[in-house]
């Protein structure tokens, strides 16, 4: 089985591996990931979808351990007011769900940020698009593969 997450790596020839895992809606958090496949928190990543009062959708791809400095991203962005956006609103947004956000493979080709530490890491771990699973690979590629930015943010 391929998500879109996959086939994108593939089509750029970008080399990851899928990790596959027991989920439930209680435990959708990174930090319970990265104890099911038994790595350092720091490397398992999570999407955070955030809305600007433009409207304006930006994405965050952070290590699961922290939370996004809120005024740093409106800095980073250039906006007057950020905030996460709903739950509800994700599919919409991004064709995924909590616990299954992929940073690869949105619906749109938004603004994706990449906290400057991931760099640290020869490889990091992200949705692969669906609950209960996850690609790793380079940050270097996730960046090449989203068009992303390193930055500050946590």
């Amino acid at each position: 089985m391929k998500t879109n997450a996959m086939r994108i790596l593939d089509s750029l020839n970008i080399r990851y591996d899928v990790h596959q895992y027991p989920n439930d809606d209680e435990h959708l958090d990174a930090i319970h990931v990265a104890e099911i496949l038994n790595v350092d928190a720091e490397q398992v990543c999570k999407t955070i979808v955030t809305g600007n009062e433009l409207r304006q959708v930006f994405v965050f791809c952070l290590p699961g351990l922290f939370d996004i400095n809120l005024k740093r991203a409106k800095i980073l962005t250039g906006s007057h007011e950020i905030e996460l956006v709903k739950s509800d609103r994700l599919r919409t947004l991004t064709g995924y769900i909590r616990g299954g956000c992929s940073p690869l493979g949105m619906i749109r080709p938004y603004p994706l940020y990449v906290e400057e530490s991931a760099q640290l890491f020869p490889v990091i771990y992200v949705s692969a698009g669906l609950r209960g699973f996850q690609i790793s690979l380079h940050p270097d590629d996730l960046v090449r593969a989203t068009n992303g930015t390193y930055a500050k943010f946590i």
